[in-house]
């Protein structure tokens, strides 16, 4: 019977890696606290800030649809209907019928919706531009080949 010789694995880490991995989540954890934080300061949960910049950020002005929503979040479709609901209470997104197919509506956002995310989104870059070259170094620093 012949014997296998057992390759060293590639994924092996080291301490370094270790502390390289808990400190890149760390800061990303950093940044998503002042995000949660920022965007309860505005009135709005993390989920509803993201779903207003889905809505903005489609490139073109594309329409989205709650199914485009949910699978951009991540979420199930109910959790994106009921998300929507907040939004349109709130007055920061409308629904708007789409013609082709009376099933489905384009969500579009409100004035005030685009003056909330407006200010939100200015935060986010002026935090990411104080914090980007640390997220950068430590992104850097994981993904270096290894020696």
């Amino acid at each position: 019977m012949a014997r296998t010789r057992k390759s060293p694995k590639a994924t092996e880490l080291r301490t370094a890696d270790y502390v390289r991995l808990a400190s890149f989540r760390r800061a990303l954890r950093r940044f998503l606290h002042f995000s949660e934080s920022a965007a309860a300061g505005a009135g709005l949960s993390a989920p509803q800030h993201q779903a207003l910049l889905v809505v903005r950020g489609v490139p073109d002005g594309a329409p989205v649809t709650i199914s485009d929503l949910a699978r951009c979040l991540m979420i199930k479709h109910n959790s994106a209907v009921g998300l929507v609901d907040r939004l349109v209470e709130q007055g920061l997104l409308l629904r708007q019928p789409v013609e082709e197919d009376r099933r489905k509506v384009r969500l579009k956002l409100t004035r005030a919706g685009e003056r909330v995310l407006q200010r939100l989104s200015s935060a986010h870059r002026a935090e990411l531009k104080r914090i980007g070259s640390e997220l950068y170094r430590l992104l850097g620093e994981l993904t270096e080949p290894e020696r």
